[in-house]
């Protein structure tokens, strides 16, 4: 019986020790992943840095697909949603491995023997590459262009490139001073050219200030030529046009049949006799009326009674 009891101290002791509690309520649950970096039994496990587990066992997936489960064992009764994350990660400068769960936001939460997402955060020495690789490939880069740099000004540097560098230096010496010179001729134009200038200037700002002060009637006679405008645009000017288009012809066609000598009028305009004849009527009757007019009472006899 003493064995029995020193047994099962033991046992509990050990467990104990190990980190399991055989008095407490356990929840088991696991996590795949493709590679531990390390992870080990007996690893704890933490929410928020504050401990609620540890790693009971790992072991190779039994499929042989190489994937890794790993067991965790967590003494809490937090809520763990079902999308939180087993966060593999380094929890001292020497290397230690630990889990953390990142806790999720899903209204369903996870029961014994049910399987965590999972993550393996960076190791140090992958962390420092990650940096050191971007500065790695810049630092390549500028001895590229450094020796670039060089290849050119060996280039540039050679007996002719230095001539031609003189020459190039010479030019430019010759191009400022006749950028001076025109500099001067331009202030001398200016300078004679001044009073004619300032009467230019005067000129136009008279012109300014008579526009200003006729603004109204500009904006009148715009007002007009818009008017104008739109009145042309209703008049229907192209129909006003065939209009006169048709009466021209028909004055065409009128003179064509007078010249032809059709009508009274062409008769009258073509026959010579028949004109003389009227011109004659016309003068005996103008006769007639002087007559009538100088001897009324040859014509017109009154009677009173």
């Amino acid at each position: 019986m003493i064995f029995i009891i020193a047994l099962a101290l033991f046992i509990w002791g050990f467990s104990f020790l190990k980190g399991f509690n055989l008095f407490k309520e356990q929840r088991i649950v696991y996590a795949v992943y493709e590679q531990v970096s390390g992870l080990d039994r007996a690893n704890p496990v933490s929410i928020n840095g504050l401990k609620v587990g540890q790693v009971s066992d790992i072991y190779f997936e039994p499929g042989f697909s190489g994937n890794i489960i790993v067991e965790i064992t967590m003494e809490t009764q937090i809520p763990i949603p079902r999308n939180s994350v087993a966060l593999i990660y380094s929890s001292d400068l020497m290397g230690s491995k630990a889990i953390d769960l990142k806790l999720g936001d899903d209204s369903l939460f996870i029961r014994n023997g049910d399987t965590l997402y999972t993550r393996v955060e960076a190791s140090l020495k992958e962390a420092v590459n990650q940096q050191i690789a971007p500065l790695k490939l810049k630092a390549e880069e500028l001895i590229m262009s450094i020796d670039s740099v060089v290849t050119v000004i060996k280039a540039i540097f050679n007996e002719k490139a230095k001539e031609n560098l003189s020459n190039s230096i010479a030019s430019i010496e010759q191009t400022f001073a006749n950028l001076e010179s025109a500099s001067y001729n331009l202030d001398t134009l200016v300078a004679a050219q001044k009073t004619k200038l300032s009467q230019i200037m005067s000129n136009l700002e008279s012109i300014t200030t008579t526009i200003s002060k006729n603004e109204e009637n500009i904006d009148n006679i715009l007002a007009n030529f818009s008017t104008l405008s739109d009145s042309l645009a209703k008049a229907e000017i192209p129909r006003t046009f065939a209009k006169i288009d048709r009466v021209m012809g028909d004055v065409a066609l009128i003179v064509e049949k007078i010249n032809k000598g059709e009508g009274s009028l062409g008769m009258l305009i073509n026959d010579e006799e028949l004109y003389k004849d009227l011109q004659e009527s016309a003068e005996q009757l103008h006769l007639l009326m002087e007559d009538i007019r100088i001897n009324p009472k040859r014509y017109v006899r009154f009677s009173l009674f």
